[in-house]
């Protein structure tokens, strides 16, 4: 029995056939061919060209497609119509994905915005996006192509203003990094993002340094921090992000964003490692799981997680523990065949209301010591008890801010905890107005995650 005939394709309305259509009709159609089509119809006849003029139409195009909700350029100046804004924005960017530079668009549009808003002296770092020229000469300099996702994201941004032979102007900038980082002891890291010509510069650099180890593999250095050296590294062959560790001059790197998620030549939605990894960024800054603190005298991004799960909260007689921990990929004990991996943790205490022990109100209490149990996939690995925390006492009474302290500890590979208690005495140990109590200090979390920062 023969198969029956293929269905005809179907035909596509022609401009003479459009011309016959009247009113809304006219505009839903040409409404739903898009933005291209349209501009090709205005050159079919002049009362084609009165319909695809009307604005209300362009206004959708610039929504839809770029995410653009007035009539400006890609440097923020009015333009007279919607029509004019396409065509312009068109001219500068059609050569990606229009998705694209939609997504990218927005990335940075929210980043300057959550700067602006919490981290103003941060929002002053960042620099005007660079040429397709400038791209272009930086990919003859280095060698080799970058991926089109990390293009983009430098033609609406140049990153953050570049460290420079000026010790005193790098360190007015230092905590400003919008990656952020983490201080324990005499370790301090703070994230920036690197321009297009720091990123030109230091990936030269760093093949000179390492000519065996690294040579061929289309590497370029996006991130570095100003204090204790700690590297992010894109790979523009396939779109992976990666950190270095303590063992980086042999080669040793760890993934930075979920592997299955990256796809830099996508016709459809290319994302690389470096696009995801600032998504995800600004959406912990945004949802409040990251947040700014004081350090010393300079505000920075505090990668400490504010927000459960991995920030645990206990209140226990009146005083609240607040905990969390971060990976430190780049510790110099994190290292060796039977590798330890070195984390931080933030411990945050205070007293919101009142302490209270026993239906006694008291107006104070002082800590007096501590004990931590530490496991490694459920088997305790530390017990760890002594007074004070990092040779402080701290006075805890409502009004006050968290006391906040931060250590680190060594946990052998693999998912690990903290949890323990802090004892207090209530007025002060000078004098004591009431008996030790116990402070309850909920597991947190120890583990390398998936997005590293």
């Amino acid at each position: 029995m023969a198969s029956p005939p293929p269905p005809p394709e179907p035909t596509p309305v022609s401009e003479a056939g459009l011309e016959s259509i009247e009113g809304l009709a006219l505009d839903a159609v040409i409404s739903k061919a898009g933005s291209r089509p349209a501009a090709a119809l205005a050159c079919a006849s002049t009362r084609l060209r009165a319909a695809v003029a009307d604005d209300s139409l362009w206004r959708r195009f610039c929504a839809e497609d770029l995410g653009l909700y007035a009539p400006v350029d890609p440097d923020g100046q009015l333009l007279p119509s919607f029509q004019v804004a396409y065509k312009v924005w068109l001219e500068s960017f059609g050569m990606y994905p229009l998705s694209l530079v939609k997504r990218v668009r927005e990335l940075w549009g929210s980043m300057k915005r959550w700067l602006s808003e919490n981290f103003p002296e941060a929002a002053q770092t960042l620099c005007k996006g660079v040429s397709e020229a400038q791209l272009k000469s930086a990919e003859d300099d280095l060698g080799f192509k970058l991926p089109m996702p990390t293009k983009l994201l430098y033609r609406f941004c140049n990153a953050q203003l570049p460290f420079s032979d000026n010790d005193e102007a790098n360190v007015r900038i230092s905590t400003h990094g919008i990656i952020g980082g983490y201080a324990f002891y005499d370790h301090w890291v703070n994230v920036h993002l690197s321009p297009l010509e720091q990123i030109v510069e230091e990936t030269k650099q760093f093949y000179r340094e390492f000519p065996n180890v690294f040579n061929g593999h289309k590497l370029i250095l996006v991130a570095t921090s100003w204090f204790h050296p700690k590297t992010f590294i894109l790979n523009c062959s396939n779109g992976e992000l990666y950190v270095g560790t303590n063992n980086l001059p042999i080669g040793e790197m760890l993934p930075c964003v979920p592997k299955a998620l990256i796809k830099p030549t996508d016709s459809d939605v290319p994302q690389d490692g470096l696009l995801l990894w600032l998504e995800e960024h600004l959406r912990r800054l945004q949802n409040g799981i990251i947040k700014t603190r004081m350090l010393m005298q300079s505000r920075y991004i505090s990668l400490y997680p504010e927000a459960p799960p991995s920030c645990t909260s206990a209140v226990t007689n009146g005083v609240k523990v607040r905990a969390s921990g971060v990976f430190v990929p780049e510790h110099p004990q994190t290292r060796g065949p039977q590798r330890e991996y070195m984390y931080t943790y933030s411990i945050r205490m205070s007293v919101p209301e009142a302490c209270m022990l026993g239906g006694v109100y008291y107006s104070s209490c002082q800590l007096h010591s501590r004990h931590w149990i530490i496991r490694s996939r459920d088997r305790v690995v530390a017990d760890v008890a002594g007074e004070g925390v990092v040779g402080q006492y701290p006075v805890l009474s409502p009004g006050r801010d968290e006391f906040v302290y931060e250590s680190c500890t060594p946990l052998p590979k693999g998912p690990g905890s903290v949890e323990g208690s802090l004892s207090f005495v209530p007025g002060k140990l000078s004098r004591p107005e009431g008996k030790p109590f116990e402070v309850t200090v909920e597991p947190f979390p120890l583990e390398v995650p998936e997005y590293i920062f």
